[in-house]
C-alpha cells in the first residue's frame, strides 16, 4: 500500500501500536516495551510518527463507518495542556454520549464555537440536530444564532443551556481524560491535534459506536483492516 510505502515494519504492526496507543491510554516507552516482549524491537518515537501519520488516517475512513447519531446533542468544551499552556478541545455527543465531533482550539470565544459546531453540523448532515445543549457558556448561543442566519442551521433547532442535561458529556470528558493523562501534556497542536484524534476515534470504536459486526477487541481488529484494505 502507497500508505506504507518505505515502512520497515509490517503493516500489522504498525496498526497494532497505533490503536493500543490510542486505546490504552499508555506512555510511547510502556508500548515500545510491550512490543519487545513480543519480539519486535521498535523505538517509541518511530510509534509516535506512527500515531501523527495514521491516527488522522483512521478517523478520515471511519467517517463512512460512524452511522446514526441522535438528533438531540450535548455540546461542551473541557482543558487540553499543550506546549505548557492550557487549549481547549470542543466536543459535542448525543444524548446517548455517542460521538458526533470534536475539535482543538487556541481559544474558546464564539469564533471557535462557530467553527466547531459548523464542523459538527457538516459531519452530521444526515442527522442534524434539533436541539443543542449546552452550559453556561456565552459564546455558544451567538455561535447558533450566526449559524442559524448564515443558513448553516435550521431556525427550528433549539438552543438549551442546563448543567443537569450535560452531565453525560461531562462523565465523557473524564473519561477521555485518563487515556490523556499518560501524555503528560502535548509539545504543539498539530501533534496535540493528531493524538486526540486517535484518542476519540479508538474510543468510539471500542464503545461501539459505529457500524461494526462485532463489539469485542477482534472486532475492533476487524474493522480497522477492513479500513486499509487488510485481510480480516
Amino acid at each position: 500500500m502507497s500508505l506504507f510505502k518505505r515502512r520497515r515494519f509490517p503493516v500489522e504492526i504498525i496498526l497494532l501500536c497505533v490503536r493500543w496507543y490510542c486505546k490504552y491510554g499508555i506512555s510511547y516507552r510502556d508500548l515500545a516495551e510491550m512490543m519487545q516482549e513480543r519480539g519486535v524491537e521498535v523505538d517509541p518515537s518511530t510509534i509516535f510518527r506512527w500515531v501523527q501519520r495514521y491516527a488522522p488516517e483512521i478517523e478520515k475512513r471511519i467517517r463512512p463507518y460512524q452511522g446514526p447519531r441522535s438528533s438531540s446533542w450535548r455540546v461542551d468544551e473541557t482543558y487540553v495542556r499543550v506546549g505548557g499552556r492550557w487549549k481547549y478541545l470542543f466536543r459535542a455527543v448525543d444524548k446517548h454520549g455517542q460521538l458526533i465531533a470534536f475539535r482543538l482550539s487556541g481559544r474558546r470565544n464564539t469564533n471557535a464555537a462557530y467553527h466547531f459546531l459548523r464542523k459538527a453540523i457538516k459531519a452530521m448532515s444526515h442527522y442534524p440536530p434539533s436541539s443543542i445543549t449546552t452550559d453556561k457558556l456565552a459564546s455558544c448561543p451567538k455561535a447558533i444564532q450566526r449559524l442559524q442566519d448564515e443558513g448553516h442551521l435550521a431556525h427550528y433547532v433549539k438552543h438549551r443551556a442546563s448543567k443537569y442535561l450535560n452531565n453525560i458529556i461531562e462523565a465523557d470528558h473524564g473519561a477521555l481524560k485518563r487515556v490523556i493523562r499518560p501524555t503528560r501534556g502535548f509539545q504543539t497542536m498539530k501533534t496535540a491535534g493528531a493524538t486526540l484524534t486517535g484518542f476519540e476515534i479508538m474510543r468510539m470504536i471500542r464503545r461501539g459506536h459505529c457500524i461494526q459486526r462485532e463489539r469485542q477487541a477482534t472486532g475492533e481488529v476487524r474493522l480497522v483492516n477492513q479500513l486499509f484494505e487488510l485481510a480480516a
